[in-house]
């Protein structure tokens, strides 16, 4: 099959989740024998010609000096484009700025129009009340114009067959089990295993950060370092770091280098999920992977993934209380949810099962045309 991924900021993954996804999905599929061309923005060059056996197809996005409304025109010449090029299938990631280019497809019933919707978008709280309504237009055009719905979530799963009567596959993330882990990158952040505590997200209010921090400051725990890893260079996150400025508290930015996340995840005493209004998360699957101590916001997404092996949260006290775990004899009950944790993963959540997923649903897809 011929084959497009559109609607991430481009691999390699230098953002995030959707981007990690292109990269994993797009190497699988051609290991596979499958053509596989991914989407870039133009400023976001690939140091190879080809990554790994993927073609990389560079379009003209303005963001640089239109801001985050670029990805609509952004979005729009990308599938403009794909749509000349002959593809079977074109996977667009997320249907936020994505959705009115659909338009373009006409009725067509080739290529394949497959829509990842991701989380529920329109349930951020950063988004003002209009917005939030635009989105959820957004959302009925993406469900309505594409021909097939994957949600990465059995919660995402079930809000789009309750509120649109539409039925998705559920193909979640991936990720891989960690079995060892280079302790060393621990000396650079000045920490030591098992004495810190850690919490890796985009810094979005939605993402319960200040409910976490705020549940440590009030533990009896501070005399141990809380590290937080994501980009604060915005509005919130520059409210974060003022706000903890005099606290153990240490914002460290983004953090790319996955031996370094990997060892920084195995070691700490405590990983921190504060993720509400998304799917499948792949940075709580990436815990799960290095058998890490989980306590995560309650919310059904969550829960579906982690089920018994982590712990939950809705408010500070919360935390605070959760946090004193370690100190009530639960030892062996944690050791059992992290190697727990760890199965999961290798069980139903491994890459070569995703990109089996994948492929079975665009050769099934491909074949009904």
């Amino acid at each position: 099959m011929k084959i497009a991924i559109l609607g991430t900021r481009g691999i390699p993954n230098n953002y995030g989740g959707f981007e990690q996804f292109a990269e994993y999905l797009s190497v699988g599929l051609v290991e596979k024998g499958h053509e596989v061309t991914v989407y870039n923005p133009h400023f976001h060059r690939c140091p190879e010609e080809m990554f790994h056996g993927v073609a990389v197809r560079y379009i003209y996005n303005p963001e640089s000096w239109m801001g985050a409304s670029a990805h609509f025109i952004y979005d729009f010449l990308c599938l403009k484009d794909a749509l000349k090029e002959g593809f079977d299938v074109i996977l667009e990631c997320g249907y936020h700025s994505n959705a009115p280019s659909y338009y373009l497809m006409r009725g067509r019933i080739k290529p394949l129009l497959v829509t990842n919707m991701d989380g529920l978008e329109w349930m951020r709280s950063k988004w003002s009340r209009p917005t939030r309504w635009l989105i959820r237009q957004l959302e009925k055009i993406a469900v309505n114009k594409s021909h097939l719905l994957v949600s990465d979530n059995k919660g995402i799963q079930n809000y789009y067959k309750h509120i649109f009567n539409k039925e998705s596959a559920f193909i979640p993330y991936g990720a891989e089990p960690v079995y060892e882990v280079d302790s060393s990158y621990l000396q650079s952040f000045s920490l030591k295993e098992q004495d810190y505590y850690l919490l890796i997200a985009r810094l979005e209010p939605e993402n319960n950060i200040e409910t976490i921090l705020d549940g440590y400051l009030i533990s009896q725990y501070t005399d141990r370092p809380f590290i937080v890893i994501g980009n604060f260079e915005n509005k919130y996150g520059l409210y974060l770091k003022l706000k903890y400025s005099n606290t153990s508290i240490h914002f460290v930015g983004s953090i790319y280098d996955k031996m370094a996340l990997d060892s920084l995840r195995h070691n700490a005493r405590i990983y921190f999920h504060g993720h509400s209004v998304g799917g499948t998360n792949p940075s709580l699957l990436e815990a799960m992977a290095c058998q890490t101590f989980i306590i995560a916001h309650d919310n059904e997404f969550n829960r579906s993934v982690c089920d018994d092996n982590a712990l939950y949260f809705t408010s500070k006290e919360d935390v605070s209380s959760l946090m004193s775990t370690y100190d009530c004899g639960y030892e062996m009950m944690i050791q059992q949810m992290k190697q727990d944790s760890q199965r999961v993963i290798k069980d139903y959540y491994s890459w070569k099962h995703i990109i089996g997923s994948y492929e079975d649903l665009f050769m099934k897809a491909c074949a009904g045309m």
